[in-house]
């Protein structure tokens, strides 16, 4: 196993660490909308949550060398079900023409009142 770590992604927040490579697979833990160099969630929207979300999502992704394409299965949580379509446009923007599996949820609360959270697990090439 090879534990995954990089200043560009926020810094767990618990005991964890922010992706772990087992098999060529990333698994990633869930990333929310905080801000790598402050700490701080980045605004009070789903719309600039969901983009900060999937920045760090793609920061974890370079520092495992795989990329948005390799990314087979996530797992999205919302604060509430009624940003599905506006989480769904943000997270669209990010994957080409391969898109993953995808499982998405609403949750009673995400640390530190985020509204969004999403894992990911990925291929890791070569």
């Amino acid at each position: 196993m090879k534990t995954i770590s990089t200043p560009n992604a926020p810094a767990a927040v618990g005991p964890y660490a922010q992706g772990n490579i087992v098999n060529g697979l990333l698994f990633a833990s869930g990333q929310i909308a905080l801000v790598p160099e402050t700490g701080e969630l980045a605004g009070d929207t789903i719309e600039a949550q969901s983009r900060q979300v999937m920045k760090n999502v793609g920061a974890l992704l370079e520092a495992a060398g795989t990329d948005f394409d390799h990314v087979v299965k996530t797992t999205c949580f919302l604060d509430d079900i009624n940003d599905f379509a506006a989480f769904n446009a943000i997270y669209a923007e990010s994957f080409g023409e391969t898109l993953p599996a995808r499982s998405c949820v609403a949750v009673d609360k995400l640390p530190k009142g985020a509204l969004v959270e999403v894992e990911v697990i990925a291929e890791v090439v070569g």
